[in-house]
């Protein structure tokens, strides 16, 4: 915890022999501190500067860093709302540089369903949170499939990401059936910032038996209008 704590808003990124000074430890367990941290991504390492920043492996096993996320606040009511409309898992992401988060979910009731835990981190190329926050300037997709930082899809090949990123940007909305998990269809939007950036992906997730084309197509447009609420409440201003 005094490793942990070393890392602050003034100081989002140590080395370790910064920390090992602050914490009155020797550098090797530091080390061995933070290399156990790793394996957990409660902290994660810069490849390049050898520095250490905090993770969002934390969010699996920290309610208070939860309560604190200004999106998730905004967008939980909104999220209750959707999910009792349309009587599936409505879930939230955020993306950490590499991957897209989990950060909230509202489970369906219903007694077949899909959900995942908070913290579960997604990096295929076709999963609808991933192509949401790619297509709208998360990150440089390029970037991320030259480094292997994505798991490409054999349902979703590099050349087919590519243009699906387009159609999503086009649409405002991504679709995944049954292209990451068999009988599940996911269906996401971005939410956006106060500076028209994307902050977070809504995301609805059913089972495929109860979702037709016709009821795709009215989820859809339900997860659309949903994160739009959530930007307005966030600041959010369309340009037109």
């Amino acid at each position: 915890m005094a490793v942990l704590r070393t890392f602050t808003p003034e100081s989002p990124s140590r080395g370790v022999t910064e920390i090992a000074a602050e914490v009155g430890l020797h550098k090797s367990s530091v080390s061995r501190i933070l290399a156990a941290l790793e394996r957990e991504e409660v902290v994660e390492q810069d490849s390049e500067t050898r520095r250490f920043r905090l993770g969002l492996g934390l969010i699996a096993v920290a309610g208070p860093l939860l309560a604190d996320l200004d999106v998730r606040r905004a967008a939980h009511p909104v999220m209750l709302e959707l999910a009792e409309q349309v009587g599936e898992t409505v879930a939230l992401s955020v993306w950490d540089g590499r991957a897209a988060v989990t950060v909230e979910q509202i489970p369906s009731s219903a007694h077949v369903k899909h959900t995942s835990a908070l913290g579960s981190r997604y990096y295929s190329t076709a999963d609808s949170t991933i192509q949401s926050f790619l297509a709208h300037g998360a990150a440089d997709p390029q970037v991320l499939l030259d480094s292997t930082a994505l798991e490409v899809s054999p349902a979703m090949p590099r050349g087919d990401f590519m243009v699906r990123l387009s159609e999503v940007r086009s649409r405002g909305v991504s679709v995944n059936r049954a292209e990451t998990a068999a009988h599940e269809v996911g269906i996401s939007a971005p939410v956006f910032d106060h500076t028209g950036a994307v902050t977070a992906v809504l995301l609805i997730a059913a089972p495929s038996y109860r979702i037709d084309n016709e009821v795709c197509h009215r989820l859809e447009g339900e997860c659309r209008r949903s994160a739009e609420q959530i930007s307005a409440r966030l600041g959010y201003v369309e340009s037109r």
